[in-house]
């Protein structure tokens, strides 16, 4: 197919609505039918890019194999279509903006004045397309954070009017909205999709598929109102009722027919039909399981659920491969201590210890990991959560007091977490990390080896801090033994206990490699031995 199309999936009434799940169901029939898909997120926010936010403030910071931070909803497109994302995924205005700004600081503009309009809108239209001329697409699904009528989200849909525009039918726009339950009068109410619609009229925008998030099921009266009232047709208004799981939308949307539909406006094939197979054997395991286990998840930001969104999203592939419906209990790590940890924590038969940053909560990730270690139940620690395991390892069991990561603790006398070297100088925060995918060659007769079930892996990085290996020697004579290291730098990538069950500690993250097609190897085998606990 010679021209890429553009899909433009923008969000009314309210946020939170599901844009990228719907987004991510599109891709995911397109691909079933046989067409290169990839999904865009544009976020509003200044922020360059999310890496310097506080996870309470917009969820976990998703990372791609090229090491862009970027928005959580890249992992629900790589989870839905089991294709890597990459920086040119996700646009923020901080960088449209910062863009901008730099070409004009080297007279790129040559004197003019430089505007929201034409120069903001050019470069979020050369991000756009830039996807589908660089990388060959077929299709370009781009999804519009915020809610129409955002002041902030103005320039991004005043270039989706031009891009529209420029590109006639190759290029159309999924409104998604609200259609309210009133439950005093048992109504569902259109207006405030009508209003919604209007909004994005008066831009200039006239949305070709309308996908409508209800509790109750749609009367044909009710879509024929929604279309009339929003010049749409019938067929184009599209239901997305209330599921279960994320995981049933792109059934839903395929009986809604919404591939059709916009492969109709597109003007593409229907080549064949998006059967889904995998798929829904996955959703069967995952709705039909045959047990049920309980699994700690040790970390400071679990009020907010999404911050630790790839974890718990890799719990649930896991799951299904095992036929086990995996109970999270979610345990705030400020809430561990010396008296409580041990009852806490009993009933787990697995522990992880999630990522993080700063000193908030380390303790009670000790304890975590002490009670893991003591008492022989199945453990997983990631990024910080390794480095948590090699703090505890020293100070109880070497015996090294005051034992520290350098993050927390400058003075420690024994930093068995360090910083690197070569970034010992930066001091720009998104500067200082080790980030994107890097090469991990594990040791035979591993916990990690049997899990993988090859030698080479590569896995994604987001840290500033370091195994230090001054310290390896002692650490392998007491039992923790680096059973992972970058082949390259000598870098501990992974460590686990001798004569332990299951306790093994990961430098990278594995959650974000984790699909519904390709669940995460390591979760895999974390969920079958915590399965195995009596």
């Amino acid at each position: 197919m010679s021209t890429t199309k553009y899909i433009f999936v923008t969000g009314g009434v309210a946020s939170s609505l599901g844009k990228g799940i719907i987004a991510s169901s599109l891709a995911k029939l397109l691909q079933a039918r046989g067409y290169s898909v990839t999904n865009q997120k544009l976020d509003p926010y200044l922020n360059v890019d999310p890496g310097t936010l506080n996870p309470y403030e917009h969820g976990e910071c998703y990372v791609t194999d090229d090491g862009a931070e970027t928005d959580l909803d890249l992992g629900h497109y790589e989870r839905f279509t089991n294709i890597p994302t990459s920086q040119a995924n996700n646009v923020t205005t901080g960088r449209i903006y910062r863009n901008v700004i730099n070409k004009e600081r080297k007279g790129d503009f040559l004197g003019k004045t430089v505007q929201i309009i034409p120069h903001i809108t050019d470069e979020i239209k050369r991000n756009i397309k830039m996807l589908g001329s660089k990388h060959k697409y077929d299709v370009v699904i781009t999804e519009i954070g915020g809610t129409v009528g955002d002041i902030e989200s103005l320039p991004y849909i005043e270039a989706v009017r031009q891009l529209k525009w420029e590109l006639g039918r190759d290029a159309i726009v999924v409104h998604l909205t609200l259609v309210p339950y009133l439950a005093a009068s048992g109504e569902l109410k259109t207006k405030p999709t009508q209003h919604s619609v209007k909004a994005l009229l008066e831009t200039g925008v006239q949305p070709e598929v309308l996908v409508l998030r209800t509790e109750h099921e749609l009367p044909n009266d009710v879509r024929r109102k929604v279309a009339l009232f929003c010049n749409v047709e019938p067929n184009a208004v599209i239901q997305s009722i209330d599921v279960k799981t994320i995981y049933e939308v792109p059934l839903k949307m395929r009986e809604e027919k919404l591939d059709v539909i916009v492969c109709e406006k597109l003007g593409l094939d229907l080549k064949r039909e998006p059967k889904l197979i995998e798929w829904t054997k996955f959703l069967n395991r995952l709705q039909n399981p045959k047990s049920e286990v309980k699994i700690g998840l040790v970390g400071k930001y679990v009020e907010l659920h999404d911050a630790y969104k790839s974890i718990a999203e890799s719990f649930l592939h896991a799951g299904s491969v095992n036929e086990c419906k995996v109970n999270i209990q979610w345990i705030h790590s400020e809430k561990l201590t010396d008296k409580n940890y041990q009852e806490e924590l009993k009933d787990l038969k697995g522990i992880l210890v999630a990522p993080g940053f700063g000193h908030r909560g380390l303790e009670g990730k000790i304890l975590a990991t002490k009670y893991a270690r003591e008492n022989n139940v199945p453990f997983l620690g990631i990024c910080l959560g390794m480095q948590v395991s090699v703090i505890e390892f020293a100070r109880n069991v070497l015996k090294l007091e005051d034992a520290d990561s350098l993050e927390m603790n400058p003075k420690s006398p024994y930093p068995v977490i360090d910083l690197m070297e070569e970034q010992k100088n930066v001091t720009e925060k998104g500067g200082t990390m080790r980030l994107g995918a890097y090469d991990c060659v594990l040791k035979d007769g591993s916990k990690a080896l049997k899990a993988y079930g090859q030698k080479e892996i590569s896995e994604r990085h987001r840290h500033r801090y370091e195994f230090n290996n001054e310290f390896l020697e002692q650490f392998e004579a007491a039992g923790m033994k680096a059973t992972g290291m970058n082949p390259d730098t000598g870098l501990v990538e992974v460590v686990e206990l001798e004569g332990h069950k299951w306790f093994v500690g990961v430098q990278f993250h594995p959650e974000y490699k984790s699909t519904v097609i390709k669940p995460h190897p390591l979760f895999v085998e974390f969920v079958r031995v915590a399965m195995e606990e009596k």
